[in-house]
């Protein structure tokens, strides 16, 4: 996809990509790398000796960027269902996912292909309604079936090479932000749904007017 993309700073977008998000109904994204700036963080879960654990019987930690928060609010208000797919599994992950009240979780996926196609079946759509955004090569399966493929900023040179949008901030930093954003601008309803978020956290009188 060499010379396919016009050139804006810190931003690569494909030609065919606004039309490509204009069908998106379903955004997947992978985590470490994505949903976080990828850094693993592990502190013993008992205290006491080291010698002989390994990262299973470690807390691990992960940072979620709350604007990735809205984001994924706001793709809920349009109608537009999210979900991840990681190969690593995580109390953490799966915390979070719940938090922002995900449609699909599929943690401990090696094969984000696989995952990729039984979640657009299970939700009834094509491929080319299904985006995904990934940063890392065990990513590029489930991007090549996606109908949108999104690369966050701090992705690999290959992925990024494949992806047909290139996002702003990096993993971690508003990324899936970005992605959220340029569908929702793509389907011309940025707008609208961000005011009916904001209407959504206004507090009611008793009488409900």
């Amino acid at each position: 996809m060499a010379g396919a993309f016009l050139i804006l700073p810190n931003v690569k977008i494909a030609p065919v990509s606004k039309p490509r998000a204009k069908e998106i109904k379903l955004l997947l994204f992978d985590v470490d790398g994505v949903l976080t700036d990828g850094k693993l963080f592990f502190i013993p879960s008992q205290p006491g000796s080291v010698q002989g654990s390994n990262t299973s019987s470690m807390l691990e930690f992960k940072g979620f960027h709350a604007h990735d928060g809205v984001a994924i609010s706001l793709a809920r208000h349009a109608g537009i269902k999210t979900g991840l797919i990681t190969r690593r599994a995580s109390e953490t992950v799966a915390i979070r996912a719940r938090d922002l009240k995900l449609d699909y979780v599929y943690q401990g996926n090696m094969d984000k292909g696989t995952a990729f196609a039984e979640i657009i079946q299970k939700e009834g759509i094509s491929a080319s309604e299904a985006a995904f955004v990934g940063d890392d090569v065990i990513d590029l399966p489930a991007m090549r079936l996606a109908g949108l493929s999104i690369a966050v900023a701090n992705a690999r040179a290959e992925v990024k090479e494949e992806a047909h949008y290139v996002t702003p901030h990096a993993g971690g930093d508003g990324a899936v932000r970005d992605a959220i954003e340029y569908i929702l601008k793509a389907q011309g309803r940025l707008e609208e749904i961000v005011a009916l978020y904001i209407d959504s956290h206004r507090p009611q009188d008793k009488q409900g007017n």
